[in-house]
């Protein structure tokens, strides 16, 4: 018998990769109906975005990868090398982060909303793979995991329209770009389901290496941008609320 399409973990990894996708859209959009935020909205969001992230990253990602290996190697070696893969990344790639206006990569003259559109694409690749992994792992974990990251990518889609509009982009084209930052995380979560249930022994490996991913833009990026204007306290007690809210996700759906 034939198996139901919506019953496969790649096509299931496919619609939640276009999920984050539409509710990075979602917060983009935001900017269309108001051209200024308060720097502390935005940064008590940051916050909250990077205690989602760090929650999905232990509990739907690098907990399930312990659990299924008798030894700590193999989730230590693809934690770091998750990290490492999004370290090259930085230092290959020509970006500009959207908040901090921080240069990375080799040097290069791309125009700014290129640069812009590179450092969010790096941020999101590790997003999708981590969905994609997850529905190759578990049902549960990949729900789960989807919302938070589905959660988490609001905030980040407004935080990447707004500085647009601020130098200079009309709202409409803010929202287009803010939008298409995140069209690469229904891509990697397909390529990311596909290789973990046609290679399964590299399953452990995959976890491990997505959540090592996920927690380096983490302490690069969100954590430092959320603080970079004076908010440190506010992004801490969100971050910790967002952290509190992926836990309580994590537990109800799995």
């Amino acid at each position: 018998m034939e198996e139901i399409p919506y019953s496969n973990p790649v096509f299931q990894a496919f619609v939640a990769g276009l999920f984050t996708w539409m509710l990075t859209a979602l917060g983009a959009s935001a900017v269309l109906l108001k051209r200024d935020f308060s720097q502390r909205l935005m940064d008590g969001m940051l916050g909250m975005a990077a205690g989602i992230m760090l929650a999905a990253s232990f509990f739907s990602l690098l907990l399930p990868a312990i659990e299924m290996v008798d030894g700590i190697a193999p989730v230590v070696f693809g934690f770091l090398a998750g990290g490492v893969f999004l370290r090259i990344l930085d230092i290959a790639i020509p970006h500009v982060h959207p908040v901090t206006g921080k240069e990375e990569g080799i040097s290069s003259t791309y125009r700014k909303i290129t640069l812009f559109a590179l450092a969010v694409t790096i941020h999101n690749i590790p997003e999708g793979m981590a969905v994609g992994v997850a529905f190759g792992n578990d049902f549960s974990s990949g729900i789960s995991l989807a919302f938070g990251i589905g959660l988490q990518n609001i905030p980040e889609g407004l935080a990447i329209a707004v500085p647009l509009v601020a130098i200079g982009y009309t709202r409409l084209r803010s929202f287009i770009y803010g939008s298409l930052s995140a069209i690469v995380e229904p891509v990697f979560a397909l390529a990311g389901a596909f290789a973990v249930i046609h290679f399964h022994a590299i399953l452990p490996y995959a976890l491990s290496f997505a959540s090592g991913a996920m927690i380096f833009v983490v302490i690069e990026d969100l954590i430092p941008e959320a603080e970079s204007s004076g908010n440190e306290d506010l992004a801490t007690v969100m971050a910790l609320l967002g952290f509190a809210v992926m836990m309580a996700l994590d537990v109800a759906l799995g």
